[in-house]
């Protein structure tokens, strides 16, 4: 990735007690207060191995980010909705960690002052995760669950922003059964049948329900 050094080959034993050290960390003392002396001591390394390897703290995080929560977390199970509950969940699982609401604030912070950072970001995480749903959603189409005519990125959103908007605002939790709630709104909508059927046609203005 690009938040990483070029040199000598990558150890991965050390790479990954690194992400692990620095997992356990955050969930400890948070993202202001981690360092690379701790994390290095925590994984049985040095600094400068740590810097060989990533640009700075910020990087060291999304790269953690991405090995705790997962990249590619949308599995084929043959099941468009089992498929989507999987992906989803995987936030959630993530994210009822002290490391949700810890550093994910931080985090983003971080990235409306580093382009680089926010590139690496993006692409290692946020667009990889996001091509993962959007083959499953493609799937549902092919498999007839889902309309054609669907727009992807709006439904992309809907599907994650949930638990987002929790961790970052911490009024509601991220529960367990989060993923499927939201799912199972986004695949079946929120209105009433009545409500579908006279949606589009002419009313007087501000009408928003057929009983309203």
């Amino acid at each position: 990735m690009t938040g990483t050094r070029a040199g000598r080959p990558r150890d991965e034993r050390i790479d990954g007690a690194v992400r692990e050290a620095t997992v356990d960390l955050l969930n400890e003392v948070g993202y202001a207060a981690l360092t690379l002396e701790a994390v290095a001591t925590r994984a049985g390394t040095s600094k400068p191995a740590l810097r060989r390897r990533w640009r700075g703290r910020p990087h060291l995080v999304v790269d953690a980010l991405v090995a705790t929560v997962g990249a590619v977390p949308t599995p084929d199970t043959g099941c468009t909705r089992c498929d989507l509950i999987a992906g989803i969940g995987t936030l959630s699982e993530a994210f009822t960690t002290r490391i949700g609401r810890r550093v994910l604030p931080a985090l983003v912070a971080d990235l409306a002052d580093d382009p680089e950072l926010a590139e690496v970001f993006l692409r290692d995480y946020f667009h990889t995760r996001r091509r993962s749903t959007a083959e499953a959603l493609r799937r549902g189409v092919e498999r007839g669950d889902l309309d054609p005519d669907l727009d992807f990125d709006l439904v992309l959103d809907m599907l994650a922003s949930t638990t987002y908007y929790r961790v970052l605002f911490g009024h509601l939790p991220v529960t367990d059964h989060l993923a499927e709630q939201v799912v199972d709104v986004v695949l079946t909508g929120a209105a009433t049948p009545g409500w579908r059927g006279c949606a589009h046609r002419p009313g007087p203005p501000g009408r928003t329900r057929p009983d309203s």
